[in-house]
């Protein structure tokens, strides 16, 4: 049985490196890795329910969460905590069976509900101390998969 059955996850600074770039139209662009959408695929397929819950508004994150047929998604957020309470009411997954994954200080109300929280090598020290997991990847270069290998590990150990 997976350590949660869900996982859910800020955006940027978590599935990005917490950049993005600015075209000469005003278009916003965000990289994000490969590894994490594999990972994300190993996870649907091992039956883990997925959530993102971004501060921001962007159509990139409707786009990716398409992509990755992610159909719980929160943007424009404030309070990731409500979102993350909607995410669970929304599921009917327990808070205490969901796994959030942010970087700064404003993911940790979600840190405080959830049953267990992750934080990428590049969150802020406060997100660490508070991060039930740390990854030694930072967001956007592959923080996500290592988080759901280790999620499903137990599934995986199970003869």
């Amino acid at each position: 049985m997976p350590l949660v059955d869900a996982v859910v996850l800020d955006v940027d600074g978590v599935l990005t490196d917490g950049s993005f770039w600015w075209g000469p139209n005003g278009e916003e662009w965000k990289r994000f890795h490969f590894a994490d959408v594999m990972g994300i695929s190993r996870g649907r397929q091992a039956g883990l329910v997925f959530g993102l819950i971004s501060g921001e508004a962007s159509p990139l994150v409707d786009r990716f969460a398409a992509k990755m047929q992610i159909t719980q998604v929160f943007k424009g957020i404030k309070d990731k905590g409500a979102a993350l309470r909607q995410f669970s009411a929304n599921t009917a997954i327990p808070l205490s069976r969901i796994c959030f994954m942010g970087d700064d200080v404003n993911d940790l109300p979600a840190f405080a509900l959830a049953g267990l929280a992750a934080a990428p090598a590049n969150a802020q020290p406060q997100v660490l101390a508070a991060a039930a997991i740390r990854l030694t990847q930072s967001g956007g270069n592959g923080a996500v998969r290592a988080l759901i290998e280790l999620v499903l590990a137990p599934v995986e150990a199970t003869p």
